[in-house]
């Protein structure tokens, strides 16, 4: 092997364990990685709306008996009475206090768009809050007129029980 390339090697072989300690060296790295892992397995499934609030107004009663919510992996579709509200990529952080869930919009009428919120998941039931795209992130679970947030709330949707084959 020539020099150039026995140095070359050399420089790999310094970055690999330059990088291997530093992963192994951030304390609680893989925790938050099985944390986010944990949270977006509760997430998945289809939800239906229990309440909502827009901009500090209840959602009306036919309209929230609706809406339903599908998280598939990190993509979630929100509709209203079967039509697309909207599509969004989804991270979260559930090392934050509160949670942190963030929308990269792909369909809708804010698609292209980020939106910003928070989010808790307790057995079938998940609330979040959001603020409208370029807004600062919620720190609770409320709305006030004039704010732009929306607060919801939705319940797990359990799957039909398989009724057995007759014979």
């Amino acid at each position: 092997m020539s020099m150039i390339g026995q140095r070359f090697m050399k420089i790999i072989r310094i970055a690999l364990v330059i990088g291997l300690a530093a992963a192994t060296a951030v304390p609680g790295w893989g925790e938050e990685k099985e944390a986010v892992k944990n949270d977006m397995a509760q997430l998945q499934g289809e939800w239906s709306m229990v309440s909502g609030s827009a901009d500090g107004q209840s959602m009306p009663a036919p309209i929230v008996k609706r809406m339903k919510r599908v998280c598939k992996g990190d993509e979630v579709t929100t509709t209203i009475g079967g039509q697309i509200f909207f599509k969004a990529r989804i991270s979260i952080d559930p090392s934050k206090n509160p949670k942190t869930m963030d929308y990269q919009m792909t369909d809708g009428l804010t698609k292209g768009k980020e939106q910003l919120g928070i989010y808790e998941v307790e057995g079938d039931t998940f609330r979040s809050s959001f603020g409208k795209p370029g807004a600062e992130r919620p720190t609770d679970f409320t709305s006030k007129p004039g704010d732009g947030r929306t607060v919801s709330v939705w319940k797990r949707n359990k799957p039909a029980a398989s009724v057995p084959d007759q014979k």
